[in-house]
């Protein structure tokens, strides 16, 4: 009897584990998005060119989603080269050192409908640190082009650099200490 209680939780055990659906990002359809505010009066957006996100979920309405997330460091773009360069500096990210930024999600909350509290480690400049984030689910259609079965999600939060060291020369006068976080992303089912 014993026997046959471990063989049926082993396979209860393989069946959820087959069963999880792993989703890819579509970076087409996808933009990872910050925005400070300079000198107090200016709002200066960016964004990150190439990154990489996973999604594990078994459940349709995502409550149960593991989100990863790793982003090359100088693929930042502000659209102004000059500027580019400086946050790639030492000054800021320094992306010679620190290559990599990632994020991997510890907690999901439902908080109503489709909006949830997304929680993970976020690493960045050397520094991991725990954040949690707004999440939307948008949705799952099957997409006419493609065919695939696409989910849309938007994350939104604001991060501090000072909590991740970037930029310490630089007061929050020059440049907030605010970061504003905006994602907007399309994920493909994986077959």
């Amino acid at each position: 009897m014993r026997k046959l209680s471990l063989f049926l939780l082993m396979s209860i055990f393989s069946i959820s584990l087959f069963a999880q659906k792993k989703w890819n990002v579509d970076p087409n359809h996808t933009k990872l998005t910050f925005s400070t505010v300079h000198l107090g009066i200016a709002d200066v957006e960016g964004w990150f060119e190439d990154f990489d996100i996973t999604i594990k979920s078994d459940k349709e309405d995502f409550s149960d989603a593991v989100f990863e997330l790793s982003i090359a460091v100088k693929s930042i773009n502000t659209a102004i080269k000059m500027r580019d360069d400086h946050l790639r500096s030492p000054d800021f990210f320094d992306a010679d050192k620190y290559k990599k930024m990632t994020f991997k999600s510890t907690s999901i909350k439902k908080m109503w409908a489709n909006r949830y509290k997304l929680t993970g480690e976020l690493t960045m400049h050397g520094v991991t640190k725990t954040v949690t984030m707004d999440l939307w689910y948008r949705g799952t259609i099957e997409n006419p082009q493609s065919g695939d079965t696409t989910a849309g999600f938007q994350l939104t939060g604001i991060l501090k650099r000072s909590d991740f060291n970037i930029g310490s020369d630089f007061p929050s006068a020059m440049i907030s200490d605010n970061v504003v976080i905006k994602a907007d992303g399309e994920f493909i089912l994986q077959k």
